[in-house]
């Protein structure tokens, strides 16, 4: 799978495996033999480890009991307000949850009030004498990443693990931010990269702090067009997820240089769950997508959100965690399992890339990186 730069800044991909709309076809089909088979199609098709991480250890097996103690560290998961309900919930409580069982000091940031604090109960519940609040943000509006960022500032000196956990999935038809942009690339991409900018001086008086960019086993089927990120002339929605998750991922690996070049001191990294059941498609697509009738159709692929939430707990807690390094479920086609390498896609590691997403970025959200009062 290679790159090349094409007319307005697309990062035009040639790949010899399906692409996302192939896999589409074939495990949107109405018959489940025919369903799992499209999946597996594309799953085979993932990128393989990266040159770089040749040779790097494995990683033993990993559960969120060996998170070591994280007594005298902050932690802000963005999310996290999506507490168990039936067998779905949010990989950001399980996130917040084990954080705090750790003994961080946890802040959960989102648009919903009620279900934040409902989730800051059901934790204090399991965990008693949990440090864990609620703050209200919405990613996909800048002045409300703004003013988050501002209290946070005010509120405390220092912030030591922040994991850019909340995502979004398209609905159907094209949906705006307050900002005009298209709501995935305004949540998922846009709105965590204005807040990393913003919190960045906060994270550089961190202990050993560390930055968690969630992405998805889908980043490798994105593209990222500089001229068009929201896709105000080509929407459609299972592409503006990945394409979002692809821009996650390019965006770690790009901190991460920076921060090595710049002396920031802080570690970044990326992770993604596999596949886990969440409502990530119940509230954008809905049941009656395609995604959806993956969902119906292969009930066993999807793992418990709590395993999901395992690479990106090792991310942001093992001590063998390694900057710019990338993580994810190590079972059968990355599907489920406990914490292990991810491959990474050539586009995600093409530094020239990297750096023009970062620049077209800081632009769009009107912030920059490392030059903050």
């Amino acid at each position: 799978m290679t790159d090349s730069s094409g007319e307005n800044g697309t990062i035009k991909t040639r790949s010899s495996g399906l692409s996302r709309r192939s896999f589409m076809r074939y495990s949107a089909v109405g018959a489940g033999v025919a369903a799992v088979g499209g999946a597996i199609a594309v799953r085979a098709n993932m990128p393989p480890l990266s040159p770089r991480q040749q040779g790097l250890p494995s990683i033993p097996d990993w559960m969120a009991a060996d998170i070591p103690s994280l007594q005298g560290r902050s932690a802000l998961v963005t999310g996290g307000n999506g507490y168990p309900e039936g067998d779905r919930s949010g990989l950001g409580y399980h996130d917040a949850l084990q954080l705090a069982r750790a003994g961080a000091d946890v802040t959960i940031a989102s648009r919903k009030q009620e279900r934040g604090e409902e989730a800051v109960r059901r934790i204090k519940a399991t965990v008693p004498g949990a440090s864990i609040r609620f703050e209200t943000l919405d990613l996909s509006d800048l002045a409300s990443v703004a003013g988050f960022a501002d209290r946070m500032r005010a509120s405390r000196k220092k912030l030591d693990i922040l994991v850019n956990n909340a995502g979004v999935m398209g609905r159907k038809n094209r949906e705006v931010s307050a900002n005009g942009f298209e709501r995935v690339f305004a949540t998922n991409a846009l709105g965590h990269f204005a807040l990393t900018a913003r919190l960045l001086p906060l994270l550089r008086q961190g202990n050993s702090p560390r930055v968690v960019w969630v992405s998805s086993s889908r980043a490798f089927m994105g593209t990222i067009n500089l001229a068009d990120l929201p896709l105000g002339h080509d929407y459609d929605y299972g592409a503006a997820y990945d394409n979002s998750k692809l821009a996650i991922l390019m965006l770690a690996f790009e901190m991460q240089r920076r921060s090595a070049a710049e002396g920031w001191s802080i570690s970044a990294m990326a992770s993604h769950p596999g596949i886990a059941r969440t409502n990530l498609v119940p509230d954008g697509p809905g049941f009656d997508s395609l995604e959806g009738r993956n969902h119906r159709y292969m009930p066993f692929l999807f793992q418990p959100p709590s395993q999901g939430a395992l690479p990106t707990l090792y991310a942001a807690t093992s001590p063998q965690a390694v900057a710019g390094g990338y993580y994810g479920p190590n079972g059968f086609l990355g599907l489920g399992g406990l914490p292990g390498w991810a491959g990474i896609p050539e586009k995600a590691d093409d530094q020239q890339s990297g750096a023009r997403l970062w620049a077209t970025l800081e632009e769009l959200g009107d912030v920059t990186f490392g030059r903050m009062s």
